[in-house]
């Protein structure tokens, strides 16, 4: 859990600083939001999941609209949160996942993805009166965007590549917390446990590094 807290707000405040930095085109939708409610999801308890995911994902929006001086609370917000809310499902579809949780982890932020992408896109096109109501008008938005602006395939791109990023980033931060906990424990016991429960807690320690070398 905290581990997974710290890394949270850790990427809470990148978000903040990638704004106040006057947010540089080329790091548009490299965000670490998706991938964060993915693995929160998938490894932390429902409980842990409002307080180190979606707890610091509505204040960082809030924040950003203040400082962006948009409405608190905009129509934008509502395809962002409806994808989110399908990305945070997926997750808890892989709570059970043992096998190939590995592969199924990046396979679910790989189509999380795109499923933000299409959603928030087609509501954008939507609702935007610069893009006619037409096929061709949702093609647009979907691949070049509006005169003026990069490609929407290029924010696609960053938003794909962000969250295999941040996805990586977690999955390592819980496999190091668990090898560190499990040295912890081996090391306060080995004094006085008997052979067998040291043998026991030292294979489960090991068994994370063998569950994530067959996955």
């Amino acid at each position: 859990m905290l581990p997974a807290l710290v890394l949270t707000l850790a990427v809470t405040l990148y978000r903040v600083c990638y704004a106040f930095a006057g947010a540089p085109a080329d790091w548009a939708n490299f965000s670490p939001v998706a991938a964060i409610l993915l693995c929160s999801a998938a490894y932390l308890s429902r409980k842990a999941l409002v307080l180190a995911a979606l707890g610091p994902l509505v204040v960082g929006d809030l924040l950003l609209n203040a400082h962006y001086h948009a409405p608190l609370i905009d129509t934008g917000m509502f395809s962002r949160y409806f994808c989110f809310g399908l990305i945070i499902f997926l997750g808890f579809a892989l709570r059970k996942e043992h096998k190939y949780k590995l592969f199924s982890m990046f396979a679910s932020a790989t189509v999380g993805s795109c499923l933000f992408f299409l959603v928030t896109n087609t509501a954008t096109w939507f609702s935007s009166p610069d893009y006619s109501k037409s096929l061709e008008g949702w093609w647009q938005a979907l691949t070049v965007g509006l005169p003026g602006y990069p490609p929407t395939l290029f924010f696609f791109r960053n938003t794909f590549l962000s969250d295999l990023f941040f996805t990586a980033l977690f999955l390592t931060t819980q496999a190091a917390s668990a090898e560190w906990l499990a040295r912890r424990l081996r090391r306060a016991l080995s004094g006085y446990a008997s052979p067998t429960v040291t043998r026991a807690i030292h294979d489960y320690g090991n068994s994370g590094t063998s569950r994530r070398r067959r996955d």
